[in-house]
C-alpha cells in the first residue's frame, strides 16, 4: 500500500522525536558524567577492591552520597560504552573537591592509586629499617622474625657479589624515599632499596681514586658507613675518609667510637666507656686492625661517594668541637690538646685546624 504524505510526516515526526529524546538524554546523562561529586572541601579516600564492577562502583558513590540516580545510570553507561567497566584497578583513589564521576571512574580505570612514602634515613641500621617498614600502616609485612641472613636469602640478595665474605643484610638497602601503593610488601620495597644500592655502588665504585687501600665495593660500603656514623657535614665527609684512609695505609687502627657502639649491640646503653673500648668484638676498631666485617649503617650516597674519593691531606685525627664539627690534626700532641679543650674542657684552644682526623679522646692510650 502507497505511503501517503500525512503517514509520511508521522513517520518523520516520530523518528525526529525520538531522536530529539535521544540527543536530549544523552545531553542529561553527559552533565550528570561531568557534573562534580558532593563532596566538600576535604580530601576522601576511595578503595577500590579487587574485582570490582563499574555496577557495584557507581552504587557506593550513590551510597556516600557523592552522586544521585540519575549520576548512577550515567556511570554505569559510561563504563560499559568505553570499556571502562573491565579496566577498573584495585587499590586507593584520591577523591577532591570539583572531579567528576567520569573523572574518577577515568583514573582508577589508569590505575592512578594514591602513593604512600616511606624514608630510608641516612645512617638507620637495618634494624631500624625493618622496625620502619613494621609500622607503616600501608606496608604488608612479610618476613616476620626471620633473621638477617635468612632474609638475604628470600630476598634473592647475594653480598659475596660485592664481595662479601658473609651474608648480612647491614647497609646493603639505599636511603632514600621511597614511593608505593598501599599494599606493597616489606619484601618488595627491600629490594628495591637494595637494586638502587647495587646501581648506585657500580657507578661509584667505577668512578674511584687508584690505589686506595680497598678492594672490593663491599670495604667501601663499610667505610662509607662508618664516615655516614661519624660526621653529618658534606663538607667533612672526605675530610674524613681522609683520615680511614691514611690510617689504613700505615697500618694504624682506625679506633673509631660508631663500630664500638655496633659491636656493643644491645647491651649500649647511650654511653661510650673506656671498658667498652677494650672490650673485644669483630667490630671493636680499638682491639682490632682494618674494617670491621659489615657495615655499621646504611650509608647515603655522599658518604659513598668520599669513601672512594677521600681528600689528600696529612691528619691522622679528629675530635668533635661540640657544634656538629670537628677538629682535625696531624700529630697527637695536637689531637690530645684538642681532646683536652673540646671534649673535657680543659686547656688552651689548639693552635691550628688542620686537613684531616679521627675522634675519640682516648688517643693517648692507643
Amino acid at each position: 500500500m502507497p505511503i501517503t504524505r500525512s503517514l509520511r510526516w508521522s513517520l518523520l515526526s516520530a523518528l525526529t522525536g525520538a531522536l530529539a529524546v535521544g540527543a536530549g538524554t544523552a545531553l542529561w546523562l553527559l552533565f550528570e558524567l561531568h557534573r562534580p561529586l558532593q563532596i566538600d572541601d576535604t580530601p576522601q579516600i576511595l578503595e577500590v577492591e579487587r574485582g570490582a564492577s563499574v555496577h557495584r562502583l557507581a552504587h557506593e558513590l550513590e551510597e556516600r552520597g557523592w552522586i544521585g540516580r540519575a549520576g548512577q545510570w550515567a556511570l554505569r553507561g559510561y563504563g560499559r560504552l568505553f570499556g571502562s567497566a573491565a579496566a577498573l584497578k584495585a587499590g586507593e583513589y584520591a577523591v577532591h573537591e570539583g572531579m567528576s564521576s567520569r573523572q574518577l571512574i577515568d583514573r582508577i580505570a589508569a590505575g592512578r592509586v594514591i602513593q604512600h612514602r616511606l624514608t630510608i634515613v641516612e645512617g638507620w641500621t637495618y634494624r631500624q629499617l625493618i622496625q620502619a617498614l613494621e609500622a607503616h600502616d600501608a606496608i604488608e609485612t612479610t618476613l616476620g622474625d626471620e633473621s638477617g641472613e635468612s632474609v638475604l636469602a628470600t630476598l634473592g640478595v647475594d653480598a659475596e657479589a660485592l664481595g662479601a665474605e658473609t651474608s648480612h643484610p647491614e647497609g646493603l638497602f639505599k636511603p632514600d624515599t621511597y614511593r608505593f601503593p598501599r599494599g606493597t610488601t616489606d619484601q618488595a620495597l627491600l629490594r628495591a632499596a637494595h637494586r638502587q644500592l647495587r646501581e648506585h655502588i657500580a657507578k661509584t665504585w667505577a668512578d674511584r681514586q687508584s690505589e686506595l687501600p680497598l678492594e672490593t665495593p663491599y670495604e667501601a660500603l663499610i667505610l662509607a658507613s662508618i664516615i655516614e656514623k661519624e660526621t653529618g657535614r658534606d663538607d667533612e665527609r672526605r675530610r674524613v675518609a681522609g683520615v680511614f684512609i691514611r690510617r689504613l695505609e700505615q697500618g694504624m687502627r682506625l679506633q673509631t667510637d660508631p663500630t664500638v657502639v655496633y659491636g656493643l649491640g644491645e647491651d649500649f646503653d647511650g654511653r661510650l666507656r673506656r671498658a667498652d673500648l677494650r672490650r673485644d668484638t669483630p667490630y671493636n676498631t680499638y682491639t682490632r686492625h682494618g674494617l670491621p666485617p659489615t657495615p655499621i649503617a646504611l650509608p647515603g650516597r655522599r658518604s659513598l661517594e668520599a669513601a672512594v674519593d677521600p681528600k689528600p691531606g696529612t691528619a691522622l685525627y679528629f675530635v668533635s668541637r661540640g657544634d656538629g664539627s670537628h677538629h682535625f690534626s696531624d700529630t697527637l700532641e695536637e689531637h690530645n690538646r684538642a681532646v683536652d679543650y673540646y671534649i673535657r674542657g680543659e686547656g688552651e684552644p689548639p693552635e691550628s685546624v688542620t686537613r684531616s682526623g679521627d675522634d675519640t679522646g682516648d688517643e693517648e692510650e692507643r
